[in-house]
């Protein structure tokens, strides 16, 4: 009878631990689980800037606000080159002048004639403008070159070529310097030397 008691008590104990493992496995998901879900919230959180204090956002707004007000008083030129004030007259910029070296030749549409110019131009910009006008001439006096050519007889007996044709000048030397260096510069286009033949 001894061994009859014996047997349920050894029962009623490996039944505890039974009982109490799926009940500590369930708890361990469930706190694993909660634990997961809190990591993956509060991760998103940090990531998306939730945390970020408000001076440093303050900060920021501030300061992109004074890159736009730089940009545009820089007329959308972020890193051009500054224009160059006159001492004696603070509202009023230097014009700095360089002539191009090399003559420009060029035959006129439907015509035996033929155009040699001698240009030069003028900024109102520091000498990165004058920098750029040289490193790119290749590229320039092509493009110069190209809108002389198209150039007829009946354009240049009109009384304003010259001015249109230094307009024009000044405007694809401005493209190639803005494709070139993102800033062009050139305020304005003279010949120094005019000659039809």
């Amino acid at each position: 009878m001894a061994e009859a008691e014996a047997a349920p008590a050894e029962e009623v104990v490996e039944g505890e631990p039974k009982k109490k493992k799926p009940i500590l496995l369930i708890l361990v998901i469930v706190l694993s689980v909660i634990v997961l879900v809190m990591s993956v919230m509060f991760g998103t959180l940090y990531f998306s800037g939730f945390f970020e204090h408000k001076s440093e956002a303050a900060a920021h707004e501030k300061v992109d606000e004074l890159e736009k007000e730089a940009e545009n008083a820089h007329n959308a030129v972020p890193e051009g080159p500054a224009k160059v004030k006159k001492e004696a007259e603070a509202t009023r910029f230097e014009n700095t002048y360089l002539e191009i070296d090399k003559e420009f030749m060029t035959n006129i549409t439907s015509s035996k004639k033929i155009m040699v110019v001698k240009v030069a131009v003028m900024t109102h910009y520091d000498s990165r403008v004058f920098d750029n006008i040289k490193k790119h001439e290749f590229a320039i006096r092509s493009a110069v070159l190209d809108v002389m050519r198209q150039s007829t007889e009946a354009d240049v007996a009109k009384s304003d070529f010259r001015t249109d044709l230094a307009a024009k000048i000044k405007v694809v030397m401005n493209e190639m310097l803005m494709k070139y260096e993102d800033f062009g510069g050139i305020e304005d286009v003279f010949f120094t030397s005019f000659v039809m033949q």
